[in-house]
Order: structure tokens, then C-alpha cells, then sequence
């Protein structure tokens, strides 16, 4: 039962990044859509606990990639892409220091 839940969890966790990572591309939020739901559907007979736990891992990652890696581009002319990251992608700058601190 605990397992049936976390899957649930992350499928509902994966289309919830979908979203906020695809904002406004109706064809990469389908398309995410469409893979989210055929790889779950693909594993829906598994009972293995072992590669359940494998699978809820791979998932668990790929929803951490999508959330922290991917940036979405928008075409402003032919030549032009602009980027648009989000909150979360922003990252403080810190300068790299070499010196040993004592």
C-alpha cells in the first residue's frame, strides 16, 4: 500500500514540474504529458519490490533534472532565443576563492 501511494506522489509530482517547467509550449507539455503517462502505464504491472524501488528512483531523478536543469526558450525572431529561467534556477553568485583560509 505505502508504495502504490509514493508512486501516485510521483506522478502527480512529475506533471506538477511538467507544468511549471513547460509553461506556455502547449507541444513540449503534451509531450511530456504523453511520456509521463506511457512509462507509468508501461510498469503499471510490476510487483517487484526492488524494481519498483528502481523505478520510483529513476522518476524521483528525472523530476529533479526537469526542475533544476531544464531552461525554456523562447523564439523571438528567426535569429533570437530567449531564455526565460526560473526562480528556482537562480542561483546567487560566488566568486571562487583559491586561498587557503587559516
Amino acid at each position: 500500500m505505502t508504495s502504490q501511494i509514493t508512486v501516485l506522489q510521483l506522478f502527480k509530482s512529475l506533471h506538477r514540474t511538467r507544468q511549471a517547467v513547460f509553461q506556455n509550449d502547449t507541444r513540449a507539455l503534451e509531450a511530456a504529458r504523453q511520456k509521463i503517462n506511457e512509462e507509468f502505464k508501461k510498469n503499471k504491472m510490476e510487483s517487484s519490490p526492488g524494481k519498483i524501488s528502481e523505478l520510483l528512483k529513476i522518476g524521483t531523478d528525472v523530476e529533479i533534472i526537469l526542475r533544476t536543469s531544464v531552461i525554456q526558450g523562447i523564439h523571438s525572431d528567426s535569429n533570437t532565443i530567449v531564455l526565460q529561467p526560473r526562480k528556482d534556477l537562480l542561483l546567487d553568485n560566488v566568486p571562487y576563492c583559491n586561498a587557503i583560509e587559516k
